[in-house]
């Protein structure tokens, strides 16, 4: 089995990156936000695990890539409990239609 060229891994990684800049961007449901960043999160994972493969360990980028997965976890736990709460209030999880952020 020949192994894989590092650079299409990175190809993979910054289109990733830019589909996911683009939802942020673009996009206006909180919902649709948040998948976007996840997806920026894990294009930034995968640049991590292809450039470790020129650490002598080659552990580092994995672990560092895991512990984006756990920081990711905590944000995407806390940013859906925000939305949530956001939605039970408003009636809308529209980012341009929340303008107040008074009770």
């Amino acid at each position: 089995m020949q192994p894989v060229d590092s650079h299409l891994f990175l190809v993979v990684g910054a289109a990733l990156f830019s589909i996911g800049l683009a939802v942020v961007l673009l996009k206006r449901h909180a919902i649709v936000v948040l998948m976007g960043i996840e997806l920026m999160l894990n294009a930034v994972n995968i640049n991590l695990v292809a450039f470790s493969q020129y650490d002598p360990d080659r552990l580092q980028g994995q672990m560092l890539s895991l512990f984006v997965m756990v920081v990711a976890a905590a944000e995407s736990a806390i940013a859906l409990a925000i939305v949530l709460q956001v939605y039970r209030h408003f009636r809308t999880a529209q980012l341009d239609e929340l303008n107040e952020l008074n009770y």
